[in-house]
């Protein structure tokens, strides 16, 4: 998707949840009730749009003599990633019955339908619609019937479900939100370990996330994720494999996923009769952190433990069950698998019996990524944790070294409990495993690409960027400035300074852009030319631009200060009468303040976008100026052997790469930190006001 269409998405998915969740608001409903009823919707609007773009692609192939025209089977479809979907199942036929139908037991039929025809959802697909008002019913159908959902493609509707996945996430409506791995982290183990073919394997899989984020980047290269890799789950809470099912079924995607616990059983073979057991290309997880009533009588002599127990208590459970999870994914990878997962940061440095587990672990060489992550990337746990990446085909010269990688001061904040991480931000954490494994032409590639985003973003204030609907905000703001001044100018009390100054920075950053335009079109294809196209060129636009966005803010603001001034000096008849027709002139003089404003909001967020791909380059010269790997104070680390066996067989990243140097900060955006303090006075409100409203229920019901 581009930058525009993933915009427009997420503005979708913010209305459709805003929608969505009014309507449970003004239910009886609790939010995990409401939780797998909406998603099945969510599931039925997605199958009905890939049946019919599946259909008419059949349709297509029949007419042009590529396929017979014969009875259409379930094959035809599955082909194509669709269900061959019931007549009943349709949404179009809810949605023209919904008010002569029982809309309950139309959308329970319609569930039943599906899992009748398609049997890896048997028993799967939610059916609690009983206990649901029709009227509601109705309307959450009609949320999810938008003009813009009716075409939408199955890759826009499986992130739509996955943003309602993490929305409910956020409220803990299932399990306490432990179904749901956050995407930052989800994505930082693809990226980590590619899992581009064979077997893919998550042996606590929740809700499926990492199945899908490794089809995003299958599908990301134009290759066919079912083609490419088989999936296969674990999962021990029903009501989370339900939730994997759909998941998968969303995305066009198929996986056997068993109902297990991981911890006593062992439930896949592949398709030849083998033990998925050392047989995996990669693993991924997020398994529970710190059980301690693992049986160890029934896991003492299990074939996947070949570490040993980590340690047992009196009452003859294992203490903590983290390095069962640490040892049952290296045991099932392959001679070249790789594995990435989530784990309890005090896992890295536990001693007694977990230190032996771990110093057996690192012996192998198999170990080859550990990342620190800080507290708030979890909804419902703000504890800090680290991802764990094992390498079984390392190359001999790596063997012995651990890449210690400290992201604690990597992050995005989203509300005032949760961080995550930029595309940005996760694409330079994952160049330095690039540079650690000698792909740095991937490295180089990835610095071009932020110098591209920030030339084309900087070209983009003055002209369209290639997307259809863009405008011009600079030479728009700069209408707008003109429009206002010459509207209000003979009533102000003064002349309007800031206006002249940044209609003088916006002429000297056009003729800027254009010589950077220029100069980056004949740029030579080299790091080191990047490197110095980045120091002499872009950095003094995007600093130019820094300051353009103060100046745009400042001129605003005295705008509506002399506006004010000249209306109060008019009502104090100290200044001339408004022209006549004051009503109508008013109403002129709201629709162009207004215009200005929301000019002045778009050019600045365009100017920030150079800003933002500049600082994302530097960040990456700054600290590997020669695009070749080398250790960072404070960010990370190629450990060897003998410095780990000296720490105790530590693996805890902060224990070897250092405090980073504190630098005082001179893009610090102080408006940026105002909005950030504004979310969370607004975060801090809107929790106010659901408490209020949940005492004042609690009250009525005690008074009832």
């Amino acid at each position: 998707m581009s930058s525009t269409a993933l915009t427009n998405l997420s503005k979708i998915e913010d209305s459709l949840w805003e929608a969505a969740d009014q309507l449970r608001a003004n239910s009886k409903l609790t939010s995990s009730e409401y939780c797998m009823p909406v998603l099945g919707v969510i599931f039925l609007r997605q199958a009905t749009n890939r049946y019919d773009a599946a259909l008419a692609a059949i349709q297509a192939d029949q007419d042009a003599g590529r396929m017979p025209k014969r009875p259409l089977k379930q094959a035809d479809f599955k082909r194509r990633r669709a269900l061959m979907l019931p007549p009943e199942a349709h949404y179009t036929h809810l949605m023209t019955s919904a008010s002569s139908l029982n809309i309950g037991k139309a959308l329970v039929d319609a569930m039943n339908a599906i899992e009748a025809d398609f049997e890896p959802l048997l028993n799967q697909l939610p059916k609690e619609y009983d206990q649901f008002e029709a009227r509601l019913l109705e309307d959450l159908l009609r949320v999810f019937d938008r003009d813009e959902l009716r075409q939408a493609s199955g890759d826009m509707f499986g992130r739509i479900y996955e943003y309602f996945l993490m929305k409910f996430a956020m409220q803990g409506a299932q399990d306490n939100g432990e179904f749901f791995t956050p995407p930052s982290l989800v994505q930082m183990i693809v990226n980590f370990i590619e899992p581009d073919h064979g077997v893919v394997a998550d042996l606590a899989c929740g809700s499926g996330g990492m199945f899908v984020q490794s089809s995003h980047f299958i599908e990301h290269d134009g290759l066919d994720t079912m083609k490419r890799v088989t999936f296969y789950g674990q999962e021990k809470t029903p009501s989370t494999i339900r939730l994997a099912k759909m998941n998968l079924a969303v995305h066009g995607l198929e996986g056997d996923i068993r109902d297990a616990n991981t911890f006593y059983q062992d439930e896949h073979r592949l398709p030849d009769g083998r033990p998925l057991w050392g047989h995996c290309d990669f693993m991924m997880a997020n398994p529970p952190f710190n059980v301690d009533k693992v049986d160890a009588a029934r896991v003492k002599n299990d074939r996947r433990l070949p570490f040993g127990l980590p340690g047992v208590n009196k009452a003859g459970k294992v203490g903590n069950a983290n390095y069962l999870w640490i040892s049952y994914f290296h045991s099932y990878l392959s001679a070249k698998g790789r594995a990435g997962f989530v784990m309890s940061s005090q896992a890295s440095s536990a001693g007694h019996g977990e230190a032996e587990v771990r110093r057996k672990l690192v012996e192998t060489g198999d170990v080859d990524v550990m990342v620190a992550i800080r507290p708030n990337f979890f909804y419902t746990r703000t504890v800090p944790c680290e991802l764990w990446f094992y390498d079984r085909g390392k190359p001999a010269e790596r063997r012995d070294a651990v890449l210690m990688l400290d992201a604690r001061q990597v992050f995005r904040k989203v509300t005032r409990k949760i961080y995550d991480f930029s595309a940005e931000q996760l694409a330079n954490l994952t160049s330095i495993v690039w540079l650690h494994r000698g792909q740095t032409p991937r490295f180089e590639a990835l610095v071009a690409q932020h110098i591209k985003g920030a030339v084309e973003a900087a070209k983009a204030c003055f002209g369209p960027s290639g997307e259809p609907e863009t405008v011009a905000p600079l030479q728009t703001i700069a209408d707008d400035y003109r429009a206002l001044v010459a509207m209000v100018h003979p009533y102000l009390v003064e002349a309007p300074q800031g206006v002249d100054a940044a209609m003088a920075g916006i002429e000297q950053l056009s003729a800027n852009v254009q010589a950077l335009a220029a100069a980056h079109a004949g740029l030579a294809e080299t790091h080191a030319a990047r490197t110095d196209f980045h120091a002499r060129q872009l950095l003094p636009l995007a600093e130019q631009a820094d300051q353009l966005v103060v100046m745009l803010d400042a001129a605003v603001r005295e705008q509506l200060r002399l506006m004010v001034e000249a209306e109060r000096q008019r009502q104090d008849r100290e200044r001339p009468a408004w022209p006549s027709r004051e009503a109508a002139r008013g109403r002129e003089l709201n629709r162009v303040r207004k215009a200005l404003e929301e000019s002045r909001a778009a050019a600045v967020e365009q100017l920030k976008a150079v800003c933002y791909f500049q600082r994302n380059a530097a960040w990456l010269i700054e600290r590997f100026p020669e695009a070749r790997y080398c250790d960072v104070q404070g960010l990370c680390k190629a450990v060897m052997r003998a410095e780990i066996e000296a720490a105790d067989w530590s693996l805890t990243p902060g224990r070897y790469v250092g405090v980073a140097t504190v630098v005082d900060d001179e893009n610090f955006d102080f408006t940026e930190a105002m909005r950030d303090i504004h979310a969370e006075l607004a975060d801090l409100n809107l929790s106010a006001q659901q408490l209020s409203v949940r005492i004042q229920a609690a009250a009525a019901e005690l008074l009832a």
